[in-house]
């Protein structure tokens, strides 16, 4: 209904495409098409993955001694795959010293491991050239309102990249209760304020993000504690 035209026909269309495209204020760039093949490589790392998920999903519902030990070897040999892959996947994105850089700053956060950096450095090729929440918004974290009149909805997410997503979901649950003291302390805080545990995951996911954001903003790894600001003598 833009424009309030109901009909459709090549023609509109065309007419159509044309004037929102002369409506765009700012155009971004192109993505670097070297991550194209990366991505693609990701891709089939997630689908090992997703293949492992479900023979393990069979065993569990299988009784047949037989059949759990054929799905048991067909799960070593893909993770064996899994890891090669992985392997490959990192040699190959350092032979680009750039992205090797990147990729070292990314993974220099705690709670994010490698793997975690490729899907953040591939999936998001703006990584450090945006705002934390363009960032947010483009994986899909960003909470949005929902309110009407007087009523006061609850905030929620929606759209964004969902294999980035996902990855950060990951990471993020054993940061938040291990690796990342920053995320520890903002998961004990909002389970304090009482809320849920889902709520208090995607923000400390988010807040992951955001870490790996300002590091390749800034160009330097990640610190766990703020350097100390040296204070001049008493006099």
């Amino acid at each position: 209904m833009f424009q309030l035209q109901r009909a459709k026909n090549d023609k509109i269309d065309a007419a159509l495409i044309a004037a929102c495209t002369a409506a765009v204020k700012k155009i971004h760039a192109a993505p670097d098409p070297r991550l194209l093949p990366f991505a693609e490589h990701l891709t089939m790392i997630d689908q090992i993955t997703e293949d492992i998920a479900r023979l393990k999903n069979r065993i569990e519902s299988c009784r047949n001694m037989r059949l759990q030990k054929l799905w048991k070897e067909d799960i070593a040999r893909l993770a064996k795959r899994e890891k090669v892959e992985l392997k490959a996947l990192a040699a190959a994105i350092r032979e680009h010293r750039d992205l090797a850089e990147r990729l070292d700053l990314i993974n220099s956060i705690d709670g994010i491991g490698l793997k975690t950096a490729m899907v953040i450095l591939v999936r998001m090729p703006e990584i450090g050239q945006i705002t934390r929440e363009q960032a947010a918004a483009l994986a899909g974290i960003a909470p949005y309102d929902d309110d009407s009149g007087d009523r006061t909805g609850v905030r929620h997410i929606a759209g964004g990249r969902e294999r980035l997503r996902r990855a950060l979901f990951t990471a993020a649950l054993p940061a938040s209760f291990r690796w990342n003291p920053q995320l520890i302390t903002l998961y004990g805080r909002l389970m304090g304020a009482g809320k849920e545990h889902k709520r208090a995951l995607i923000a400390c996911a988010r807040k992951l993000l955001i870490f790996a954001n300002t590091v390749v903003a800034r160009g330097t790894p990640w610190q766990t504690k703020p350097p100390e600001i040296a204070r001049a003598p008493a006099t």
